[in-house]
């Protein structure tokens, strides 16, 4: 009966036919496709809304502000959470290729998150002050080194579970769900007045995030996973050496790592938004469930397109998300300039939810093409090997904040449009997959 379920849901939302041929993926796993998309999809939700929850880029410095912990603190969120997710990546993926069936390398580090996050309930609970920030900045950066195990294992499973053409829309739907979510939980904090939330509030907070994350760790563990290769285990010391030698063989691959990085001018654009936007507007976008809304319904609105685009051609869906970042970031520094009767929090709103759905399908698209293009056996090096630069590429571009004190708001939104100019470019170079 659940199977059955399972074939019409995802007959329904795929557009699948009742005959289903797969290319890139066995008989057997074939014919668990339904039941393995629904899985996770309900995990990625789930998991989505979890990240939306405890964010280090909005609710985080909201739960720092109520415990008093030191501003110095509040600009380390980010960095540790990006970093800590991406750098050791390419020493880890070496262990997993041991194992034949990689989907307990997302099940288990997502369980360790909601752990993390339990912890971090605690802090809120009973911590204040530095005490606070220094406990709350440890469990992230545990909580950060999971979530890079998790991203290596789950390119792989996708590409064992689902077949190529499915994928992106796996993706799509997957945002699609935590979108629906995080626009629930972003319309209730929306009418919350967040100066004056108790701890007791903050404290439920953090652990309905946790057990979000337990619940995505459920339905991924359920996912049918065939065992895979096992062969050319290497130690981390001959993993870095191997990443090396492809990379300085693949031309492509390195294209790709180019693109992706200049496709990071898209989230470090979205904090000048905000800048601008309270310059020109005052405090009323400060509100933090404006921003959680805004990421809900942008996903809900824009997924399930980028999806499709995404299964057709990935690397043009790079440069269309490119170019359309670079014109909406322009528009933000036009922003100042326009009427008065056009510069209100309305106008403000559709230009971050566009940015915002755009980041969406910068994310979207280079993941399937990473999926698509990398080599089945080579599979967990090419995607920690591109995490791993991207990482440190993170790190660089903190630096650019800085650059904000010389350039001001409208000339990092500049210089954010030349890098994203410069990604079209470099995407065009990319093969076609």
């Amino acid at each position: 009966m659940a199977q059955e379920i399972s074939e019409k849901v995802y007959s329904f939302i795929t557009d699948e036919g009742e005959e289903r041929a797969c290319e890139t993926i066995s008989e057997k796993a074939c014919k668990e496709v339904p039941g393995n998309f629904l899985k996770n999809v309900a995990s990625g939700g789930f998991s989505k809304l979890a990240n939306q929850l405890v964010s280090p880029g909005t609710t985080l410095p909201w739960i720092f502000s109520s415990l008093s912990v030191p501003p110095a603190l509040v600009g380390a969120l980010v960095p540790i959470k990006d970093a800590g997710s991406l750098l050791p990546q390419l020493f880890v993926s070496a262990k997993i290729r041991a194992f034949s069936r990689r989907k307990w390398f997302w099940a288990i580090p997502a369980f360790f998150q909601g752990l993390c996050l339990l912890a971090m309930a605690w802090v809120v609970q009973s911590t204040q002050g530095l005490a606070a920030g220094v406990w709350i900045l440890s469990l992230l950066t545990l909580f950060s080194f999971a979530s890079g195990i998790a991203s290596i294992s789950f390119k792989d499973v996708l590409a064992k579970t689902i077949d190529k053409g499915k994928r992106g829309q796996l993706l799509a739907y997957r945002a699609s769900m935590g979108g629906v979510f995080t626009a629930a939980c972003g319309l209730f904090l929306y009418f919350q007045n967040g100066e004056n939330q108790s701890i007791d509030y903050l404290f439920w907070l953090v652990l309905a995030g946790a057990c979000c994350w337990f619940i995505s760790a459920g339905f991924f563990a359920g996912i049918y996973e065939e065992k895979g290769a096992t062969e050319g285990g290497r130690t981390p010391i001959k993993e870095l050496k191997k990443g090396w030698s492809i990379l300085s063989e693949d031309k492509n691959l390195l294209n790709f790592i180019i693109a992706r990085g200049l496709l990071m001018a898209v989230p470090l654009a979205q904090p000048f938004f905000v800048v601008i936007a309270q310059k020109e507007l005052g405090p009323e976008v400060k509100n933090l469930g404006f921003m959680v809304l805004a990421a809900g319904i942008g996903a809900i609105i824009s997924s399930p397109f980028w999806g499709r685009f995404a299964d057709k051609s990935s690397r043009k869906m790079m440069m269309l998300v490119a170019f359309l970042a670079m014109l909406n970031i322009l528009a933000m520094v036009s922003f100042q300039y326009w009427p008065d009767e056009y510069q209100s929090i309305y106008t403000f709103a559709v230009l971050f939810l566009l940015h915002v759905m755009i980041y969406g399908g910068a994310r979207l698209s280079r993941k399937t093409y990473l999926v698509d293009f990398a080599p089945k056996d080579e599979r967990p090096l090419y995607v920690s090997l591109s995490n791993t630069l991207i990482g440190i590429a993170t790190l660089i571009a903190a630096g650019l904040g800085s650059l904000s004190a010389f350039l001001g708001p409208d000339g990092m939104l500049l210089v954010f449009a030349g890098l994203l100019l410069l990604a079209i470019m470099m995407a065009f170079k990319l093969k076609e997959v």
